[in-house]
């Protein structure tokens, strides 16, 4: 399975979270979009000779893009890629950028998937999160995507400064109201860089107590699995057959490439990523070269994260797994490690597969890395 990311570097405004690399102007539209047709010709090669999985449009707002241009860029995948009869094409969506006739024609242009950044139905949140879009416009495309698209994802976010277990409960379910098929869901995180990050140094912002983000993260998984949503990733639920591909490929570390500037590639044990400023990954292409720094995973890399990909989904991580791949000395390690979080309860064995018990989901990241081996 193979995918291609696309990464939009424009945005409205910037949201006082992000630390994502975009830029607010939009000078330079026409030359970008260009300059990403060009990137996917000069890279035809990091990739495997096979049909692509996943076509998805990140950003930066992708749904800063007309229809024609989204459909330009597709055109430039199917001209130097194959293209899976079953080839999933997810757009992220603002709720602000919605327009009469626009879900029509970026189906029309060949976007089957869309995922949206609501984050919250409360104008308060919204106006924290300094986001482009209001509560009424968070339910006029949550309508609107629910009666034109099959296959959706919303986004949503919890703990948030000042809000409550009773006002996140009712975010939750006023969104299960539009019954999208998969919902993502992350903790407000305080990102170097961004005005968040000042706002707290000041005081100007109190983050919400740690307990309540606990329970406001229980009180999600609660709520989704009762309506039949399988918790497939930590921050990630879907019905059946809702899974995102293009997510998914990240954690069974699928060969992927990344279009645009800052986007990340992987394929071959090779990691590599793009210039994360715009004028200068312009000037790069224009001269007919890319501005990538790349770095070769050592047997080490490969095994820390496999660890940390495989604890985060349901599947686990199985030891006849690690065997395979890393050898008997692995696996071994594995097992010393695993003695620690077997006995506090993080972690238990589901046959010959070690995953993480529901009360130490929201703290799996730093239980995976406690299990990295350092030595190089």
């Amino acid at each position: 399975m193979s995918a291609i990311y696309f990464h939009i570097p424009f945005c409205k405004q910037a949201c006082h979270y992000c630390n994502f690399h975009f830029s607010t102007s939009l000078k330079y539209k026409a030359e970008m979009l260009e300059a990403l047709t060009s990137e996917v010709f000069l890279r035809t090669d990091e990739l495997p000779k096979e049909p692509l999985k996943s076509i998805y449009f990140g950003g930066g707002t992708p749904s800063m893009l007309s229809p024609t241009e989204i459909e330009t860029l597709l055109n430039s995948v199917s001209t130097h890629f194959s293209l899976d009869s079953n080839v999933e094409i997810t757009l992220e969506m603002n709720p602000d950028d919605y327009a009469p006739n626009y879900l029509k024609d970026i189906k029309s242009a060949g976007v089957n998937r869309l995922s949206l950044g609501v984050q919250s139905f409360f104008d308060e949140e919204l106006k924290l999160m300094n986001r482009a879009h209001t509560a009424q416009e968070a339910y006029l495309i949550m309508d609107e995507v629910s009666r034109n698209f099959d296959n959706y994802s919303m986004d949503l976010i919890y703990g948030m400064p000042y809000s409550s277990v009773a006002s996140w409960m009712k975010n939750i379910e006023i969104a299960l109201g539009f019954t999208p098929p998969h919902i993502s869901s992350y903790a407000l995180t305080v990102e170097p860089k961004t005005v968040l990050e000042n706002q707290v140094k000041k005081a100007k912002v109190e983050l919400l107590d740690e307990e309540i983000v606990l329970t406001q993260f229980n009180v999600l998984v609660e709520q989704l699995t009762q309506k039949g949503f399988e918790h497939y990733e930590v921050s990630n639920f879907g019905q059946e057959g809702f899974h995102s591909v293009n997510n998914s490929s990240y954690w069974q570390g699928k060969p992927y490439l990344g279009i645009g500037p800052s986007a990340h590639s992987f394929y071959d044990n090779q990691r590599s990523w793009n210039i994360n400023n715009n004028k200068k990954y312009l000037e790069g292409i224009t001269q007919g070269s890319l501005s990538i720094e790349r770095e070769r995973l050592t047997l080490i890399d490969q095994y820390n994260e496999f660890i940390m990909t495989g604890l985060r989904t349901s599947k686990g991580v199985a030891l006849n797994d690690i065997q395979a791949r890393f050898g008997v000395r692995f696996a071994g390690l594995f097992e010393q490690q695993l003695e620690k979080h077997l006995l506090q309860q993080n972690l238990f064995w589901d046959g010959d597969t070690v995953k993480v018990t529901q009360k130490a989901r929201f703290l799996v990241d730093g239980i995976a890395s406690d299990l990295f081996l350092l030595n190089r």
